[in-house]
C-alpha cells in the first residue's frame, strides 16, 4: 500500500487573490465547481498539479518548510524572473552562480517563498 500526493495546501490570508496570483504565475486553471473564496483549487492544464489555498487568520511568521521549485517552461530563469517580479513576486535571495548554476529565491505576495531554476533548455546547453 502506498499513498499520493493529491494536492498541495497553501495557508493564506486570502485564499482567492493568492490563488489567481498563482493561476497566473503557473498557467493554472481554477476549479469550475469550487465557487467559494475561503479555499480555492487550482489544477495544472493537464489536471495532474493541484495547489489548494485556505483562509488562515494569522500571517506567515517563519520560513517555509516546504516550498516550490519552478522552472520555465519556456525562456530563461532571468525572463521568468523578471516576469515573476513583474507580477507582484520580490526576491528574496539571489543564489546564481557566475557558471550559470543555481537559483533565486522569490516570495509571493503574501511571502511564501519559492525559488525559480534555470529551463531544461538552459541546463542542457552547460551540459559536457
Amino acid at each position: 500500500m502506498t499513498s499520493y500526493v493529491s494536492h498541495t495546501t497553501v495557508d493564506s490570508v486570502d485564499a482567492y487573490t493568492m490563488s489567481r496570483w498563482w493561476q497566473t504565475v503557473l498557467d493554472y486553471a481554477e476549479d469550475p465547481d469550487d465557487p467559494g473564496h475561503e479555499e480555492c483549487m487550482i489544477y495544472s492544464r493537464d489536471r495532474r498539479h493541484r495547489l489548494l489555498f485556505i483562509e488562515v487568520p494569522d500571517a506567515k511568521q517563519i520560513k517555509n518548510r516546504i516550498h516550490l521549485d519552478l522552472r520555465p517552461a519556456e525562456g530563461t530563469r532571468d525572463a521568468e524572473l523578471s516576469r515573476l517580479t513583474g507580477l507582484g513576486a520580490t526576491v528574496v535571495a539571489d543564489r546564481r552562480n557566475p557558471d550559470g548554476t543555481g537559483w533565486v529565491v522569490l516570495a509571493d505576495p503574501e511571502g511564501n517563498e519559492f525559488c525559480i531554476l534555470r529551463s531544461e533548455d538552459e541546463v542542457a546547453a552547460h551540459r559536457p
